[in-house]
């Protein structure tokens, strides 16, 4: 991080090649959808540009996804339309040790998808941050701008909501019954 900070391209590329899959699902989960590429292409410029303001000692993978989410919402107020979340997916990184990640079915996944597609935008980007792309609430609070309590509230109340709009066995299953 600081070769890249000290105006290392060769470092900032490494830093490019390692969060540019998780940046692009970050835009397209947000609601970027065919508009991703541009969205994460974008927020790397940004944060090459804005390296002389990062702290130094914080973690950069939350710093520049709030950069992502926030070109994400730059998308969708200079577009004024909301784009659907369409059910394709990076698959997801499957650590060898939680056997829970590959329990979850491919058909469970879109079913959930499109369920969250269905909320509004800061219950889908909660959601998002903190069970498809497994932030931390802190991460989730820092990538959204939000204060960690919105986090959990919001949190809370787009569960509640998600399960609403869940067929009732599904619904069962991600509450834990």
């Amino acid at each position: 991080m600081a070769s890249a900070r000290a105006g290392d391209r060769d470092a900032y590329a490494l830093l490019v090649a390692r969060y540019g899959a998780l940046a692009h699902r970050t835009a397209y989960l947000l609601g970027a959808g065919d508009d991703a590429e541009d969205v994460v292409q974008e927020a790397f410029v940004k944060a090459y540009r804005a390296l002389p303001t990062f702290r130094d000692g914080a973690p950069f993978r939350p710093w520049l996804l709030r950069i992502v989410a926030n070109e994400t919402s730059n998308l969708h107020r200079s577009t004024r339309r909301r784009r659907t979340l369409e059910l394709r997916l990076v698959e997801p990184d499957i650590d060898p040790v939680v056997p829970e990640q590959v329990a979850v079915s491919a058909a469970t996944r879109a079913a959930v998808l499109a369920a969250v597609n269905t909320l509004p935008d800061r219950d889908r980007q909660v959601l998002t941050c903190r069970y498809f792309l497994d932030l931390t609430e802190a991460e989730t609070a820092e990538v959204l701008a939000w204060p960690r309590g919105s986090v959990k509230s919001r949190l809370s109340r787009a569960i509640v909501k998600l399960r609403r709009v869940l067929p009732a066995g599904l619904a069962r299953e991600v509450a834990g019954d």
